[in-house]
């Protein structure tokens, strides 16, 4: 959450994370909301957008190395008229890949054209452009493509053994969605509704926040349309599975990121199966491809 540690800091910890993992570190970051940041953390939420772009270069000018000096809208390094001076960190250069959680049309201008990856909520592949158009557009800005981008879809995965578990399974997350639409963000402010707003699910969204705004939970929960629950995740039996699967392949999407259900045993069952698919439909011709 951009806001909660300083630049520095998070450049400072995510190069150690980098060289205690081989290499394997991404660094995610986000704006979060102007509700958890000033009550949470008593960071007032202004120039989100500043604040992102900054974090970014500070970070990849600590990475590199650079002897630290950034005079930006929101953060000014050294302070000026103080005691503080430049410095650098003493790890060696360490490039951290960096991705951005985004929702905003202007956020995700902002990631398609800094960012080394897109980490994409509420995301559908039957609605891809609402989303990718938007990264294109700020890659092309800065002479990039949208392949340049890693986009990594977080999904929650299920395997059930018909159509009709699948759709209870649907309802079910979509019940979770009532929280995100209802608590996330301010009265005023949720980037959530407002994603959710540009996929086609406005009324609903309206309808959903006022029901858990007046205390009507459950009402709340029950007014979520339960294709938001299934077409934001990997629900179903194989052969549904794969087929969502080919319209996340053919939008462009390159990660997805599983989130598994169960025990232990239970999780590794489903990582299995859901491995076994995804090699499958990538072995399979492309119709069309972003």
């Amino acid at each position: 959450q951009i806001g909660a540690r300083s630049p520095a800091l998070v450049a400072m910890s995510a190069m150690s994370l980098q060289l205690l993992s081989g290499g394997r570190f991404l660094l995610g970051i986000g704006v979060s909301g102007p509700q958890v940041m000033e009550g949470w953390h008593g960071v007032r939420f202004g120039s989100p957008l500043a604040a992102t772009r900054e974090t970014i270069e500070i970070v990849r000018a600590v990475a590199r190395g650079d002897r630290l000096q950034h005079n930006g809208r929101v953060y000014q390094l050294p302070l000026p008229d103080g005691p503080g001076r430049s410095l650098r960190s003493p790890l060696p250069p360490t490039p951290v890949p960096v991705y951005v959680a985004a929702l905003g049309p202007r956020n995700l201008e902002l990631t398609g054209e800094l960012a080394d990856g897109w980490i994409g909520n509420t995301f559908m592949p039957e609605h891809a452009d609402v989303f990718l158009d938007r990264l294109a557009a700020g890659a092309a800005r800065a002479g990039r493509r949208l392949a340049d981008l890693d986009l990594v879809i977080p999904v929650a995965v299920e395997f059930t053994e018909n159509a009709a578990e699948a759709e209870a399974a649907a309802r079910r997350h979509a019940d979770g969605y009532a929280f995100t639409i209802g608590a996330m963000g301010s009265r005023d402010q949720n980037f959530y509704n407002d994603a959710l707003t540009r996929l086609g699910f406005g009324d609903e969204i309206r309808a959903v926040r006022e029901l858990w705004l007046a205390g009507q939970r459950e009402a709340a929960a029950a007014r979520v349309p339960a294709e938001i629950g299934r077409a934001t995740n990997l629900l179903g039996t194989p052969d549904m599975v794969a087929e969502r699967l080919r319209l996340y392949r053919d939008a462009g999407i390159t990660t997805l990121q599983a989130k598994l259900g169960g025990d232990h045993a239970a999780r590794l069952a489903t990582l299995a199966q859901l491995i076994e698919l995804v090699r499958q439909v990538s072995a399979e011709p492309r119709a069309g491809t972003r």
